[in-house]
């Protein structure tokens, strides 16, 4: 494979991985995409009703599917770093092996 096709299979892949993510989004009309954070909020208001929260959130967000898709770059964020990590380190680990390969 070219250097050039895998460029373009790497932006057709994460054009792909924008659609995935925004599709549902524009698809499913007034769905509640709720998390563990609303459903824990409700839980902790039914056990003490006068819970009061420490702080407030700095930046509000217009609506849950907002949200929802912060939390899911955030993740894709943080799985792109994981990945790169492991990858870096494999290639270093290959190119000691064929560096010692080679000096013997």
């Amino acid at each position: 494979m070219t250097k050039q096709n895998q460029k373009w299979n790497n932006w057709l892949l994460l054009l792909a991985v924008v659609l995935l993510t925004v599709s549902p989004l524009l698809l499913i009309k007034g769905a509640e995409f709720g998390g563990a954070d609303g459903q824990a909020e409700e839980e902790i208001k039914k056990i003490q009703p006068q819970y009061e929260p420490w702080f407030k959130s700095l930046i509000e967000l217009p609506s849950g599917e907002v949200e929802s898709l912060m939390f899911s770059v955030q993740a894709a964020i943080g799985a792109g770093v994981i990945g790169y990590v492991i990858g870096l380190y494999k290639g270093r680990s290959e190119q000691s092996k064929k560096q010692n390969e080679n000096s013997d």
